[in-house]
């Protein structure tokens, strides 16, 4: 089973959100053993020090990250994947014995070197995307991608 971790900075998110991750985490548990790790965003006030708070993100998730992980940062700076795409890097990840830890930025996103250390960099869109919507999207293309592994129809 590969495990993989989400690690995203951000508040609470609305129920809907909840459940559908919740729904997607149930659903890909035969292939994928998903944690949710919640990171909490550092306060940004009027005249906020971005690039400050960036490093206390980053250093937050670095901190919260399992041990020995292949880091993917979710970023728009990111390679663009097609469920087929990550279908295989997950098939992969599975095979090589990889922990994988999926990186989902605050709202100013990543520093330069934040991405530059991660051992992978993925763009879900060139749109910008709401948090909650980041957290669906990226659960429904997991189970995508377990459903093109296991051949099932849902990827159709």
């Amino acid at each position: 089973m590969l495990k993989m971790s989400l690690l995203s900075v951000g508040s609470r998110m609305p129920g809907w959100v909840d459940l559908g991750f919740a729904e997607y985490q149930k659903r890909i548990r035969r292939k994928i053993q998903l944690d949710l790790v919640e990171v909490p965003a550092v306060h940004r006030g009027k005249h906020a020090d971005i690039a400050r708070i960036r490093r206390e993100e980053e250093r937050r998730i670095r901190n919260l990250t399992p041990g020995r992980s292949r880091t993917v940062a979710l970023d728009r700076r990111g390679t663009l994947w097609d469920s087929r795409d990550l279908a295989r890097k997950i098939q992969g990840w599975h095979e090589a014995g990889e922990r994988i830890a999926l990186a989902v930025g605050g709202a100013d996103g990543f520093s330069d070197a934040f991405v530059d250390a991660a051992h992978e960099t993925w763009s879900l869109s060139p749109l910008t995307l709401a948090h909650p919507l980041v957290r669906l999207v990226l659960a429904e293309q997991l189970y995508r991608s377990v459903s093109i592994l296991e051949g099932t129809p849902y990827h159709r």
